[in-house]
């Protein structure tokens, strides 16, 4: 936590959330991974889990499933409901073993599951391996949300100069579909040239959230790519 380290600047620590009621696990756990380099916030149960992941909209969440208050599922459903910190990865760490509870831990969306005891080498390797499949899929999702940026811009410029000088009215026979709060303002966003990556920065969610909603609105609005999506949203004034 010094700042005479240099490497500190380089990179910022991931940021993880370990939920677990057994105080010596969990104060063994974190000393580990803090260990390790991670930043460490801790709960003991999945009700303060929940509230700290609020807090800290953690990098990826290491969760108990046998709490008192909230079990690691009750959690689970919780983040996975959560705009913000639905994407946020989550291991299960639990005494089961068994194959059809590992089986109901995937089905209700973890990304891994260790059964106690644990090796805490395997715990800190599995850890990365799930925050590094994380930043592929994000880096993936940037990548294709801001392609070609430049003619996007250039489209939705060349679309509203073309309407604005034919002065387009809303046809009679469209019958406009209702969109949420959410996906209004995404389409808002969408028609002002911003990519996903830049969408998500400015509603507070994330990349994949804004993915679920300009796909939705594809389909509300049947259109297949973001100049057609512009294109109705302005022949229908739809945003501003």
């Amino acid at each position: 936590m010094s700042d005479s380290l240099p490497n500190k600047e380089i990179t910022n620590p991931s940021r993880l959330l370990l939920v677990d009621d057994e105080p010596g696990l969990r104060n063994a756990v974190q000393a580990y991974l803090q260990d390790e380099g991670f930043d460490v916030t801790t709960a003991v149960d999945g009700e303060e889990g929940w509230q700290k992941a609020q807090q800290i909209i953690p990098d990826l969440v290491i969760s108990d499933v046998m709490m008192p208050r909230c079990d690691g599922y009750g959690l689970l459903k919780r983040l996975r409901e959560d705009e913000r910190l639905s994407g946020t990865p989550v291991i299960f760490l639990t005494a089961k073993g068994m194959t059809a509870d590992r089986i109901q831990g995937y089905q209700a969306g973890v990304d891994d599951y260790i059964p106690k005891p644990f090796d805490p080498d395997e715990l800190v390797a599995r850890v990365r391996n799930v925050l590094q499949r994380q930043e592929r899929l994000l880096a993936e999702a940037a990548r294709f949300a801001d392609a070609d940026v430049g003619q996007m811009a250039r489209q939705i410029t060349e679309i509203r100069s073309m309407l604005t000088q034919v002065d387009a009215t809303p046809a009679k026979d469209i019958e406009i579909p209702n969109f949420t709060p959410r996906e209004a303002s995404v389409l808002q966003l969408v028609a002002e040239g911003l990519m996903n990556k830049e969408i998500a920065r400015k509603l507070e969610t994330s990349i994949r959230n804004v993915e679920k909603y300009v796909s939705r609105l594809f389909i509300k609005t049947g259109t297949s790519s973001r100049t057609e999506l512009v294109r109705y949203a302005l022949e229908n004034h739809l945003v501003t």
